[in-house]
């Protein structure tokens, strides 16, 4: 009895020893394989960053808002001519509204910077001239339909065989004359701003466009062919340059420009017109190119590049280029943001440097701005350390 009962309570014993190393081998395992699964984890994270090295996420939208502009890589740079030139008003887009006949400025329909349409109204004017052509169109049309008349009844009495074929000819050539005359004054009428009767007239834009200014003011006197206002198109714009020789030698009717506005966005051109400036008698010419795309806005100065050397090696602007732990590189646009690419650089000047590696020539990549992508690359890096 007493031995059953030693060996009841040393299986007891030896049941306990086994279930508390069970545990204990169960409590040391799970944090293991914890460890493991968070190993696991960074190890993936790591790999991740590791695919995205030297990416910086700004979309578009948030990269032009920080300042960024996009630019095209161009071709050439360093010893390249870099043209400067000037946004203006096409010759078809501009025009003088100026007063056709004398006379005192009754209402100032527009003031600067109103829109208005091709015929639309901008100044009326009552001008005693005006009433007097308008008079004067008023009788030779009376006259002509008078004229009409004669001769439609001389018509009559011909074909009755009552009047003789002479007065019938006098009578046609009578109403020809009239006719003549009342078209001349309604020409004349149409020409002083086709007046009203009180000689009211009102003076209208020929094109479409803004109003860029107004010279006269109710109440003053305005003289025949002086102009009272001015219309421009901002959509109808130009690039003028004023082009040395050499690099006048190397364009031609046609040919595109990349052109590059003061903020550092781009806008392509299409060269339209070159004429020599044979005034100064240095074989300089004036070329004119016509955007094609882009905002560019009147008065603002442009810059082009001229390939000069001929090398058609890939070039950025100078800024595009940052330092980042200790080599060159570039920004290159994606679609979610820019990623940093190492470059070799080549000659600079002009604002432009050549790459000599790195770039195939077709990418778009941070031009003005590129150091606040630096900036974000470093910060990213600097929190994924901590």
């Amino acid at each position: 009895m007493l031995l059953s009962k030693r060996n009841l309570f040393t299986g007891a014993a030896i049941a306990l020893a086994l279930a508390a190393g069970y545990g204990l081998a169960t409590f040391r395992a799970a944090p293991a394989d914890a460890h493991g699964e968070e190993a696991h984890g960074e190890e993936g994270h790591t790999e991740e960053k590791a695919g995205e090295e030297g990416f910086v996420a700004l979309p578009a939208d948030q990269a032009a808002a920080a300042g960024v502009a996009v630019v095209t890589v161009g071709r050439g740079g360093g010893s390249d001519i870099r043209l400067t030139g000037r946004v203006e008003a096409a010759p078809d887009a501009r025009a003088v509204v100026a007063a056709p006949v004398s006379g005192v400025v009754e209402r100032v329909l527009l003031s600067p910077g109103a829109q208005v349409g091709a015929g639309g109204g901008v100044v009326v004017i009552r001008s005693a001239d005006g009433a007097s052509v308008r008079a004067e169109a008023a009788a030779a049309s009376a006259e002509a339909q008078a004229a009409r008349a004669a001769l439609a009844r001389e018509d009559r009495l011909l074909k009755a065989g009552v009047t003789a074929q002479q007065d019938w000819e006098a009578a046609r050539a009578a109403s020809v004359r009239a006719s003549a005359q009342a078209a001349a004054a309604q020409a004349r009428a149409a020409a002083s701003g086709s007046p009203g009767a009180a000689g009211q007239a009102t003076l209208r834009s020929p094109i479409a466009g803004l109003v860029t200014s107004v010279q006269v003011a109710p109440g003053g006197f305005v003289a025949q062919g002086a102009p009272v206002a001015e219309v421009s198109n901002p959509d109808h714009l130009e690039v003028v340059f004023n082009v040395p020789a050499d690099a006048a030698a190397k364009l031609s009717v046609g040919a595109r420009l990349n052109l590059v506005g003061p903020d550092g966005r781009e806008a392509a051109a299409q060269i339209v017109g070159i004429a020599p400036l044979s005034q100064l008698a240095t074989g300089a010419a004036m070329v004119r190119a016509r955007p094609l795309g882009g905002q560019l806005t009147p008065g603002a100065a442009v810059s082009a590049q001229v390939p000069a050397d001929g090398k058609g090696l890939p070039s950025v602007p100078s800024e595009a280029v940052q330092t980042v732990e200790g080599r060159q590189v570039v920004f290159v646009a994606e679609k979610e943001g820019f990623r940093a690419r190492s470059v070799t650089t080549g000659r600079s000047g002009g604002g432009q440097t050549q790459i000599v590696a790195g770039l195939k020539g077709d990418e778009r990549v941070a031009g003005r701005g590129a150091f606040v992508l630096k900036a974000e690359l470093a910060k990213g890096e600097a929190e994924h350390e901590h």
